[in-house]
C-alpha cells in the first residue's frame, strides 16, 4: 500500500515599513504594524481556521486513518501570538488528536544553513522548543527553508539528531529515478530522504484554478486516480506544498475546501493508498539508493536551485552583509537586537529582489510587497545599516 504525505508550509515574514535613509541612527523599529497584522488576520480568516476545521473534521470522520504534516516556522507563530492567538489555538486541538505532525526547521525561515553550523543548530533548537511548548510535540524529521538541501546540508541534518529529511524531487538530480521512493544522503547514509512529487504538488498549489489546464476541473475522484495509477512499486507520494493555497492563493469560490473536504475519504476509498506522516514513512520503508547534491537545491522556480534569493548581486551584497555580523550577533544578550536579527534573516526579504522576469516572473510579483526588486533593496539595506549601527 502506498504512503501519502500530506505536508503544509506556514510561513508568513514580518514585513518592514519604508524605512528612510534619515530614520538610519534615529528609529529602530523597523515594522508596518498595521500590514503585518492586516495580512496575518485576512490569512487566517481565510485560510488557517477555516482549512484547520475541515482538517479537524475529516481526521475524526475517519476516526485515525487521516493524517496531516505542518512545517510551520517560528517568524508565523510570533505573528500568531501577537495578532491571532486563536489560530494556535487551532493548530493546537489539531495536534491533540495524535494525527498530526510537525517538522523542525530554522526558526527565521532562513538560509543559515549555508553560512554557519552552529547559528543553524542554534535556530533549529529554537524553533523546535516553540513547537513543542505549544503543541506537545517534538518534532522528528527535518525541513530545512524552501526545501533547500545538499549533500554537506543533510549531513550537519543528521549530526542535530535527525533521522529523515524532506526536500525536492529535482528532475536534475533524480534524473530518471521516481520522487516516489524513499532515499538517503550520500555523505551519511543514515539519513533518510523524502523527495516532493512537485507535480502532484503543483496540481492543487497552483493549477487548481486554472480554467485553461487541459485537466480542470480538478476533483478528488480525479486526483485520487491519478495516484492509484502510479506504477505498484512506488511506495511514497510526498505531496508539499504552501497552507495558503487553501482560500487565499486559490479562492474559496474556486472550490478548493469542497476539495480538500472529500479528498481523505476519497483517497482511503481506493483501498491502495493510506495516509502517512513523514517519521512513520521513513520508519515504514528502506531507502532504494543514495541520492548526490553536491550544489544545494530548493523547490523554487524551473531551477530549483538558490537563483530566487541569491541570483543577482543585489542579493548577494545584502546576503553577504547580513552574515558578516553573526560574528558580533553570537556576543549579542540584548532580546530586542536578537529578535530583529531573526527577522532580518527571513529568506522573504531576499525573495523581493529577485529580478527574474521570463517563466517565474509573475510569482515573484506577486508575492512581493515592493514596486520593484531595487526598492526592496534599498529598503532592506537601510534596516539593516540601522541593526549594524545598533549592533
Amino acid at each position: 500500500m502506498k504512503s501519502v504525505c500530506l505536508i503544509f508550509q506556514v510561513h508568513q515574514p514580518f514585513r518592514y515599513r519604508k524605512y528612510r535613509f534619515f530614520d538610519i541612527g534615529k528609529d529602530a523599529y523597523y515594522y508596518d504594524d498595521y500590514a503585518n497584522e492586516t495580512i496575518i488576520r485576512k490569512i487566517a480568516d481565510n485560510c488557517y481556521l477555516p482549512a484547520n476545521k475541515v482538517l479537524l473534521e475529516q481526521i475524526k470522520k475517519l476516526k485515525g486513518k487521516f493524517k496531516v504534516t505542518f512545517s510551520m516556522s517560528g517568524i508565523v507563530i510570533d505573528q500568531f501570538k501577537m495578532y491571532c492567538p486563536d489560530v494556535i489555538a487551532s493548530f493546537a486541538e489539531l495536534a491533540a488528536t495524535g494525527n498530526v505532525e510537525f517538522l523542525s526547521e530554522t526558526y527565521a525561515n532562513s538560509m543559515v544553513s549555508m553560512v554557519d553550523e552552529k547559528m543553524f543548530q542554534e535556530q533549529v533548537k529554537m524553533h523546535d522548543k516553540l513547537i513543542q511548548e505549544l503543541f506537545g510535540h517534538r518534532p522528528k524529521v527535518f525541513k530545512n527553508t524552501e526545501l533547500i538541501y545538499s549533500d554537506e546540508i543533510g549531513e550537519m541534518t543528521y549530526r542535530m539528531g535527525f533521522e529523515g529529511m524532506i526536500t525536492e524531487g529535482a528532475k536534475h538530480i533524480l534524473g530518471w529515478k521516481s520522487p516516489n521512493f524513499l532515499y538517503c544522503n550520500t555523505l551519511n547514509p543514515r539519513l533518510k530522504l523524502l523527495m516532493r512529487n512537485f507535480r502532484f504538488s503543483d496540481d492543487i498549489s497552483f493549477r487548481f484554478s486554472n480554467k485553461g489546464w487541459n485537466e480542470f476541473p480538478l476533483t478528488a475522484d480525479k486526483y485520487a486516480g491519478w495516484l492509484k495509477s502510479l506504477p505498484k512499486e512506488e511506495e511514497i507520494i510526498n505531496i508539499f506544498f504552501n497552507y495558503e493555497t487553501f482560500g487565499q492563493i486559490q479562492p474559496k469560490s474556486s472550490g478548493i475546501f469542497d476539495f480538500l473536504s472529500y479528498l481523505p475519504g476519497t483517497l482511503l476509498k481506493t483501498k491502495e493508498l493510506e495516509f502517512s506522516t513523514p517519521s512513520e514513512a521513513i520508519k515504514k520503508h528502506q531507502p532504494v539508493s543514495s541520492i548526490h547534491v553536491p550544489h544545494p537545491i530548493s523547490w523554487a522556480d524551473e531551477e530549483r536551485d538558490l537563483s530566487a534569493w541569491l541570483g543577482n548581486e543585489l542579493q548577494k551584497e545584502a546576503f553577504d552583509k547580513l552574515y558578516k555580523m553573526k560574528d558580533r550577533v553570537n556576543l549579542c544578550v540584548d532580546q530586542r537586537l536578537l529578535k530583529d536579527w531573526n527577522y532580518l534573516q527571513a529568506i522573504d526579504h531576499f525573495y523581493y529582489m529577485c529580478t527574474k522576469f521570463f517563466s517565474d516572473g509573475e510569482v515573484h510579483k506577486f508575492f512581493n510587497p515592493y514596486g520593484n526588486p531595487y526598492e526592496a533593496f534599498i529598503n532592506y539595506m537601510n534596516v539593516m545599516s540601522d541593526f549594524s549601527f545598533r549592533l
